[in-house]
């Protein structure tokens, strides 16, 4: 992953940004790159399941978990993305539970032998 480029900049930012990277490199075959839009965004195989600036973190979904994660006040429905069952969070605390929603969000954009290779090591 590219940890010297990022498009976040304030301090809060820069610790989730730490917390993201931190689970992600226990995921298999995720690239981390900065978007035409500033956002540093986690793939897999060309695949976005995070995407990430200064005001929190967005994460992909589908529409049944998301619209069981917007019943909390603490997430939201991104805009351009949201339909598509993508949720975004502005302040998470519960890092544990933003583990699962990202490990969640990499099985769903992965590719089937990742998804199965990575159940295999769980």
């Amino acid at each position: 992953m590219g940890h010297d480029l990022s498009g976040i900049k304030t301090t809060k930012g820069i610790k989730m940004l730490e917390e993201v990277r931190s689970i992600c490199k226990e995921l298999p075959e995720v690239v981390e790159l900065i978007d035409g839009h500033g956002h540093n965004t986690f793939k897999v195989k060309d695949k976005s399941f995070i995407i990430m600036s200064d005001y929190g973190i967005t994460f992909k979904s589908d529409l049944e978990n998301q619209e069981i994660l917007l019943q909390e006040e603490r997430f939201f429905k991104p805009a351009y993305i949201g339909h598509r069952g993508w949720v975004s969070i502005s302040d998470p605390q519960d890092w544990e539970e933003m583990g699962i929603l990202i490990k969640e969000a990499y099985l769903r954009a992965a590719p089937k032998r990742i998804v199965k290779q990575f159940a295999a090591t769980e």
